[in-house]
């Protein structure tokens, strides 16, 4: 999928832990985890929300596009 999930890097930038983040957001770590590590296949927009609240950040520093030929 051309989707890449940037959670990690925002996380980082804003020195938040994922035990933390999940707390703020009201999501298991497990689901956190594999929105995380890329494994996710969806996200709702509510959950995206809270994550920019959250990290006070925009979807587009979260969410990336990158077609199959450049990755």
């Amino acid at each position: 999928m051309g989707i890449i999930v940037n959670l990690d890097v925002m996380m980082a930038k804003r020195k938040m832990s994922l035990t933390e983040l999940a707390g703020e957001v009201d999501i298991t770590l497990a689901n956190l985890s594999i929105l995380k590590n890329n494994k996710a296949k969806a996200i709702r927009f509510s959950t995206l929300e809270a994550i920019c609240k959250a990290l006070d950040c925009q979807p587009g520093d979260i969410l990336e596009y990158k077609s199959d030929e450049t990755r």
